[in-house]
């Protein structure tokens, strides 16, 4: 899919055919469900994203908000983005898809699918409820720090 114009999160979904966009709003379900309170959901960069309001947050790189998760449909998979991946995160997810009997397809911060019972929803959902914003402001700035 190229990248949405779409305005609103529910207008990105309707944009989609039927079965992508009831494995997309399963996910959509589970970040909603868990995302920590001071995230707001918007779209931003063609996809439906979690982000630091730029209020509380107004000096970032380059002046748009943090991104801390996003959904979005692609080509051939659908895509979560999960921002805050250090090493440990890596290891939790890793250990989690093992778990599950499920193969991560993983990018340096994008997790691809197909539809959402290929994911550790529960996992996942533990992952995105352990960073509040000022965690993710912190994370984020330290990681521009190491390189400058």
């Amino acid at each position: 899919m190229a990248r949405s114009n779409a305005k609103t999160p529910a207008a990105y979904l309707k944009a989609l055919p039927a079965e992508r966009r009831r494995e997309l709003s399963r996910v959509r379900d589970m970040v909603r469900k868990n995302l920590p309170e001071g995230y707001q959901e918007t779209m931003n960069w063609g996809m439906i994203t979690y982000e630091v309001p730029l209020e509380p947050h107004a000096k970032t790189y380059n002046g748009q908000p943090l991104c801390y998760a996003g959904l979005a449909a692609q080509k051939n998979y659908l895509s979560l983005y999960f921002m805050p991946v250090d090493a440990r995160v890596l290891a939790r997810l890793k250990a989690a898809f093992k778990q599950a009997g499920k193969k991560l397809d993983m990018g340096k911060s994008c997790i691809r699918f197909k539809q959402a019972d290929d994911l550790p929803l529960d996992a996942i959902g533990a992952e995105i409820a352990a960073v509040p914003p000022d965690r993710f402001v912190a994370f984020v700035e330290s990681v521009r720090m190491r390189r400058h």
